[in-house]
């Protein structure tokens, strides 16, 4: 698989790369280790360069530590490759309940693929005060995931929208339970210093 090529065809013409990625049956672990943990550290390191080296600014106090960066990029590492997993396992989970195929395989690489938006948005995390723009990226991930749900779980027309809605819902239950916990744990201890 070319990442780069991948990429854009994903992002530029998602209704023919769907059918192709449908055809390669690769293994999860296989996009895990060749996709996943390489975008997603995309936004990693952006936020770790945003909030450790540039800092941003809250009520006219600018702030700048290297250990929230750091903090910033580990959430934002464990929370994509998380989302991830929990969604593909949602995806999956739910499959027989809307007549679609039950592969965590196949929806694993459904997830992954659709996240590309949101990898690759995080770039935006580089300044803080734009992670918005990362945020408005991450909406086209939704459109892609109900894109290819039908080509890649075989749902069946009637039935797609209906399994993506559900799917959503509970994703972003789970996404603010993860990002709930992470940020409770890693977060809690941050020392900030003013400029």
């Amino acid at each position: 698989m070319d990442i780069i090529n991948r990429i854009k065809q994903i992002l530029i013409s998602p209704k023919t790369e769907w059918p192709v990625i449908d055809g390669e049956n690769d293994k999860h672990i296989s996009v895990l280790t060749k996709y996943v943990l390489l975008l997603a550290a995309i936004p990693a390191i952006a936020a770790f360069i945003g909030y450790g080296l540039i800092g941003y600014k809250v009520l006219g106090f600018h702030f700048v530590s290297m250990s929230f960066g750091v903090k910033q990029a580990i959430v934002q590492y464990i929370t994509m490759v998380g989302g991830v997993y929990i969604t593909a396992f949602v995806v999956d989970l739910l499959a027989p309940n809307f007549g679609s195929q039950k592969n965590f395989d196949k929806a694993f690489s459904l997830v992954a693929y659709a996240y590309t938006p949101a990898f690759i948005g995080g770039i935006f995390n580089i300044l803080p005060s734009l992670s918005l723009i990362a945020g408005l990226a991450s909406l086209y991930s939704l459109f892609l995931l109900y894109v290819g749900i039908a080509p890649m779980m075989k749902a069946p027309a009637e039935k797609n929208t209906g399994y993506f809605v559900v799917s959503l819902i509970a994703v972003i239950v789970a996404y603010f339970i993860l990002s709930f916990l992470l940020g409770a744990i890693l977060l809690s201890s941050s020392s900030l210093a003013f400029r």
